[in-house]
C-alpha cells in the first residue's frame, strides 16, 4: 500500500486510536447495527465525549488506515472481511448504505458490493456471549469454519 492518501486503503472497523481515525458511524438499535455518518468526523474529537467506563466501540464504529501488522491482514488481503462475507446478509434486498469511506475501503476494493451489504451489522469489539460473532472475529477461524458452525446451527 502507497502513502499517497488516494492509494491508501481504510478498514472500516479500525482503531478508534489510530492519529487518522473516523467516526464511520454510530452503533444504535438492539441489535447495534451501524448508521453511518454523512461526512467522517476526526475521532480525536468525539473520544472525549464518550462518558468514562464506557468503550467508544460499543457506541461508535470507526474507521482507521489498513496496517500491515493487522493480525487480519494476508498479504494485501483483509481476511476479515472474507470470514464477514461467509455470514449470510439480513436481507437480499437491502440497499447498499450511503458511505462516506467506500472509495478508500479495504473491504469495498476487496470484495466490492457484497461487504457492503453486511457492514452494518460489524461489531469491531463484541458485548455479549456470541459464539458466532466470536468465531468471525478470531483471525485463525476460515470461511469453512464458520459455513460449517452455520450449518450445524441450523
Amino acid at each position: 500500500m502507497g502513502t499517497d492518501e488516494s492509494t491508501r486503503s481504510w478498514c472500516p472497523s479500525g482503531d478508534p486510536h489510530a492519529p487518522e481515525a473516523v467516526v464511520l458511524g454510530v452503533r444504535s438499535g438492539e441489535a447495534g447495527e451501524v448508521s453511518y455518518l454523512a461526512e467522517p468526523v476526526p475521532a480525536a474529537e468525539v473520544l472525549g465525549a464518550v462518558p468514562a467506563g464506557i468503550a467508544p466501540t460499543r457506541v461508535l464504529r470507526f474507521a482507521s488506515h489498513c496496517v500491515s501488522s493487522c493480525i487480519n491482514r494476508r498479504g494485501d488481503d483483509c481476511t476479515l472481511v472474507e470470514r464477514v462475507l461467509t455470514l449470510p446478509p439480513k436481507q437480499e434486498t437491502r440497499a447498499v448504505p450511503r458511505c462516506h469511506l467506500r472509495s478508500q475501503c479495504q473491504w469495498w476494493r476487496q470484495t466490492g458490493v457484497d461487504a457492503c451489504h453486511r457492514c452494518p451489522a460489524v461489531a469491531t469489539a463484541h458485548y455479549t456471549d456470541d459464539a458466532l460473532s466470536e468465531l468471525v472475529a478470531d483471525p485463525s477461524t476460515t470461511p469453512e469454519q464458520l459455513e460449517a458452525w452455520i450449518a450445524a446451527a441450523g
